[in-house]
């Protein structure tokens, strides 16, 4: 990435800032500004997140929060209540409090001397969800937010559950958050005030993950802050942005069919990062895009910034399976709207291990609504083959992270091993290119042999060689079959009519290759598997692949311009004083049939030059399970958190477990502080929750 020095406009910066609330809690602001804005006032963009603006992401916001108040905005970065020097306790994500905090802080930001009073939000992950959520309660002067990785609909589409499948992210992240929440605060910015601020984080502090247990089902708890709830409720502009690498690759697309406001969507092969640092690559200039988007809408600017697609997109090209890409091959493309009128769904029917032709079976027996449940006839089945799969525990062991990261490498591995235990049905060799931009979804007519039971339903690219890459996946609690809010068990042997949808993917498959689908009744550690091993039957004659197919005309519909290349501040000066490690380790042991995913991601120990700060995090995820023993699997997620300078050392130690018998979860958590080798707090929780049909 290039660091530009040379910027329009001289930048002052004010590393400690207090902004009080309404109810008297102060937040801790870092801002950033042009120093002709003491005379000369201008519009501030805010960005709201809890992960330490002090350590944590200062180099991140030191290469884009100076870059854009070089372009003559006030850029102001927030910890949240709770998180790095602000005061308060972080107790839970998008809380209310949150949202109102936000709206204090964009009111007292328009009434600073050097803001003009017009307002934006931006931010990657939390700070996308954060922007988005207050954009729906419209507070004054806010007029438009730029947003990387995020979602709308909190349960179906977030890192918790996965069409009602509770996910292992659901885990990690509690972890994530127990982490953060109870670091202490810098006492070279707070003073002697630290330690009374850090011991009210620990005694108000637990796994997050407890409070998510408690809501299996959509309900009030999701529905808060979700914004596809009412989509109208948004009213300013609106740049959208993810990856197809990241657990956020459908939101964009959402937000565009829905949102009745001006409103740009950008996807590219990213994980979870901002478009500049995004890995795999290509990274992209969205430094310039973002000031051009504030320049159009925060200062009038007639730059063109809503010219050209509505959605630009890259449109990925085969590759073989890997854990990790430093690039991806493909192409931008451009949709003028989105839905787009020129992509078609094309429905492919499914036989016996094969993906027909969508042309191939004029005659196939009339399928029954989704959602219906049918009786099984007697005898042989009148509408094709009958084809069962009872997946094992180690069908998902190669599934990758549910958001990706890229470190440690962390994409899905090559799928043959995964196909072993599931329903496999194939192309024949693709005659010509096809590329699909959209969510492709299956219509499966099935029976299962008990009351909960899940399908993970895998998309993958197969090359001649017969490596499979996987190019999409969903998940389906089939108890949430009809409705997220309220589950019904299923009738074993009972035929059912479901639909399941995949994350959306832009990707092209060459000719010689094969198109796989693959269907397993476990996905695990990605899912939570069911209480118990589950047999479903698929009734192939009346099931089908259903794709987004994008013609082939030579045209991208639309003039796509080129990006530029990534650029930004110069990023502040750290020393790593300690290695990274970084692993991702299955074993399988086969004598006491033990199997294990191990994930070590170790920052080793950072100092911070300017502020004389050595930081260290260590995080350390693992998940097991015994045979096909459904009741054995365990998910353990463990950090450390250090902080050190000139005789002033801390470190926090959090640790969550979690078990499950058929009719329970069962929680352990731990939460050890230390001031140098002193243990100075101590808590353990143990929990127990009713499995909601999960």
């Amino acid at each position: 990435m290039r660091s530009v020095t040379d910027l329009p406009h001289p930048v002052k910066e004010e590393q400690h800032v207090w902004i009080p609330v309404s109810d008297g809690t102060r937040l801790s602001a870092r801002i950033w500004r042009p120093v002709s804005s003491d005379d000369e006032p201008v519009p501030a963009v805010l960005e709201s997140i809890p992960y330490r603006k002090r350590d944590l992401t200062s180099v991140r916001d030191s290469i884009h929060h100076p870059y854009m108040a070089g372009h003559g905005y006030a850029c102001v970065r927030l910890d949240l209540r709770g998180s790095g020097e602000s005061e308060g306790v972080l107790l839970d994500e998008y809380l209310d409090i949150e949202q109102r905090d936000a709206e204090d802080v964009l009111a007292w930001l328009a009434e600073q001397p050097w803001c003009n009073g017009r307002l934006g939000m931006m931010g990657l992950s939390w700070g996308a969800f954060g922007a988005l959520q207050v954009a729906a309660r419209r507070p004054p002067g806010l007029e438009a937010i730029v947003i990387a990785s995020f979602t709308d609909d909190r349960y179906a589409d977030d890192m918790h559950y996965m069409g009602g499948c509770m996910l292992s992210d659901n885990l990690a992240e509690a972890g994530t958050m127990f982490a953060y929440a109870t670091c202490p605060p810098d006492p070279a910015l707070v003073g002697g005030r630290w330690r009374d601020m850090w011991f009210e984080r620990l005694e108000s502090s637990g796994p997050w993950v407890a409070e998510w247990l408690r809501h299996q089902r959509r309900d009030d708890y999701w529905r808060h802050a979700s914004v596809c709830e009412d989509y109208a409720a948004v009213r300013c502009a609106v740049l959208a942005s993810s990856g197809w690498a990241d657990g956020y690759s459908n939101a964009v697309t959402r937000l565009l069919e829905h949102l009745d406001v001006p409103r740009k969507g950008l996807i590219g092969p990213w994980s979870h990062k901002f478009p500049h640092l995004g890995e795999p690559g290509p990274a992209i200039g969205y430094l310039q895009e973002v000031v051009r988007w504030w320049d159009h809408w925060l200062k009038d600017a007639d730059n063109g910034a809503m010219d050209g697609p509505m959605l630009q997109t890259w449109m990925q090209e085969s590759v073989p399976p890997s854990t990790s890409y430093e690039e991806r091959p493909g192409r931008w493309v451009g949709e003028p709207q989105w839905p787009s009128p020129r992509i078609e769904r094309v429905s492919y029917p499914l036989e016996h291990h094969r993906i027909a032709a969508a042309d191939e079976r004029p005659g196939e027996p009339v399928a029954e609504p989704l959602g219906t449940a049918v009786d099984e006839p007697p005898g042989k089945s009148a509408d094709g083959a009958v084809m069962s799969v009872q997946s094992p525990l180690s069908v998902g062991q190669f599934a990758g992270k549910w958001a990706s990261y890229n470190a440690p490498p962390d994409l899905p591995y090559d799928q043959r091993e995964e196909d072993g235990g599931s329903l496999v049905f194939d192309s024949d060799e693709l005659t010509e290119r096809l590329e699909i931009l959209g969510a492709p979804s299956v219509e499966l007519e099935l029976s299962v042999s008990e009351p909960v039971a899940m399908v993970a339903v895998r998309l993958s690219d197969v090359a001649p060689d017969g490596r499979a890459t996987r190019v999409s996946y969903g998940l389906l609690n089939l108890t949430r079959r009809d409705s997220q809010e309220g589950p019904e068990p299923l009738e074993p042997g009972r035929r059912y009519r479901v639909e399941v949808q995949l994350n959306g993917v832009a990707q092209a498959f060459p000719p010689g290759h094969r198109v796989r689908l693959s269907l397993s009744t476990s996905y695990w550690p990605l899912a939570w598997p069911p209480p118990k091993p589950v047999l479903m039957r698929v009734h192939a004659g009346l099931s089908s692949l259903k794709l987004p197919v994008r013609p082939l005309d030579g045209a991208d519909h639309e003039d796509v311009r080129p990006f530029g290349e990534p650029e930004g501040a110069p990023p502040i000066a750290t020393d790593q004083k300690q290695p990274l490690e970084q692993r991702w380790t299955v074993s399988r042991d086969l004598v006491g049939y033990n199997s294990a995913l191990e994930i070590v991601k170790d920052s080793g120990v950072t100092h911070y030059e300017d502020i004389n700060l050595d930081v260290g995090r260590r995080a350390f995820e693992r998940y097991t399970s015994v045979a096909d023993d459904f009741s054995s699997v365990r998910g353990e997620s463990t950090w450390t958190m250090t902080f050190s300078r000139d005789g002033w050392e801390t470190r926090t130690v959090t640790s969550t477990e979690l078990t499950s018998t058929e009719d329970e979860f069962l929680l352990h958590a731990t939460l050890d502080a230390y001031e140098g080798s002193r243990r100075v707090f101590s808590r353990n929780w143990s929990l127990t929750f009713r499995r909601d049909l999960v």
